[in-house]
């Protein structure tokens, strides 16, 4: 018998407490393969991603992590060559199929090893995705720019320099602009792909407690070879090898042994990669 009893509330002999329920499915991947011409980058993946979670992937290099998210965001047809087969849905939508990919893209936001700093101000940097959108009004527009900027842990730098050129900060204050350009757009999905590479490990730290504040608002895929890094954020974590989903599971699991494959163990365990 499960117990409809409050959490806190005591429960009767013999009754327990009914488990959670799952969060929804925001992403769901099913026989993903992707090859660039001849070459098979990725086969065979099958991973589901639920609302309001952390989601690392980690693997050495050329293991097809990058090109797992560029085939979620439909960045395949900036890439000749590339081919993707398979089922991706996106909040129940089959993103391969659907017509309007700016639509797409305005609802999952990336954020690349390097920053890309658009050659405008600090303040149309953040602006331009709500300008986009139809969003005209200075004093919203000024709203917008404050609270993303807030979130990126990025305002009280500069907040006295939003007319400033964003190529002209540091490289880890162009990093947290990056992330608050993404999040400009409202995004539902935030995929990171190496985001810490060119970022010093105080600012690292410090992007990592807005990834953790986050989780809260959305969902997040974060790719990095940095494996403590996947240990410290990932709710669960899927490892990839050579073009291979070869285990997805509880993150802390796969660093204190609960792993299947030992390809996974000696990766997390520093042997190879």
């Amino acid at each position: 018998m499960v117990s409809q009893s409050a959490p806190g509330a005591a429960t009767a002999p013999g009754e327990f407490l009914a488990a959670p329920e799952p969060a929804p499915i925001k992403l769901r991947v099913r026989d993903l393969g992707i090859s660039y011409a001849n070459t098979q980058a990725l086969h065979g993946v099958n991973l589901d991603i639920h609302e309001h979670e952390i989601f690392g992937i980690i693997g050495p290099a050329n293991a097809g992590k990058t090109s797992f998210l560029k085939a979620v965001n439909r960045m395949d047809i900036f890439t000749p060559g590339m081919r993707v087969e398979g089922d991706i849905s996106f909040n129940g939508h089959d993103v391969r199929h659907l017509k309007n990919i700016y639509a797409l893209r305005s609802r999952i936001g990336v954020v690349f090893p390097l920053p890309v700093g658009l050659p405008m101000t600090v303040y149309d940097n953040v602006a331009l995705s709500p300008r986009l959108r139809g969003i005209k009004n200075k004093a919203d527009l000024d709203v917008i720019v404050e609270r993303c900027l807030k979130r990126a842990a990025l305002w009280d730098e500069v907040k006295d320099r939003l007319d400033a050129l964003g190529s002209l900060l540091s490289g880890g204050q162009q990093q947290r602009l990056t992330i608050a350009r993404a999040l400009s757009q409202d995004p539902e999905l935030l995929m990171l792909d190496e985001f810490s590479i060119a970022v010093d490990p105080v600012t690292t730290m410090r992007i990592e407690d807005v990834l953790k504040e986050l989780r809260q608002e959305l969902t997040i895929i974060l790719v990095t070879n940095l494996v403590q890094q996947a240990r410290r954020l990932a709710d669960r974590t899927a490892f990839f090898l050579g073009g291979e989903c070869v285990e997805i599971g509880i993150t802390e699991d796969l660093f204190t042994g609960e792993v299947m494959d030992q390809r996974t163990r000696d990766y997390v365990d520093g042997r190879f990669g």
